[in-house]
């Protein structure tokens, strides 16, 4: 696992807990590298009924599979207007976080749990945006 120094969780009230930086962080930059823990289809409907369901990811190919990413991977919070984005290396089985607007340090660290992705499935909570 990879990630810059001075990455921390912090509490915030109607959120839970959330990934902060204690430095700046400039667009381009890798924030974290996590690898994930798989978890196969047969398996998915497990997840929904158990507290994992708030912070599996879809794995991006045909399998049907989705995962836990481990590190601060799956803490981060949502946004609609996220400063970090999220991309999976299917090799590596690893899912990387990286700026995409500047971020001030003490600044919290969010990403859009949709993404790019076309047709996506409504947010399963009333975002705080």
């Amino acid at each position: 696992m990879l990630h810059i120094p001075g990455l921390y969780i912090a509490h915030i009230e109607k959120k839970g807990r959330s990934v902060f930086t204690a430095q700046n962080i400039q667009p381009g930059e890798v924030i974290e590298v996590c690898p994930v823990i798989m978890i196969p289809p047969e398996d998915a409907e497990q997840v929904h009924k158990s507290s994992l369901h708030d912070y599996y990811f879809i794995w991006p190919d045909d399998s049907g599979s989705t995962c836990i990413a481990l590190g601060y991977g799956s803490i981060y919070n949502h946004s609609f207007k996220p400063n970090a984005e999220v991309t999976f290396d299917l090799d590596e089985k690893s899912i990387v976080i990286s700026c995409i607007k500047p971020i001030a340090a003490g600044d919290e660290i969010l990403i859009d749990y949709q993404g790019s992705v076309k047709d996506a499935p409504d947010l399963w909570f009333d975002p705080i945006d």
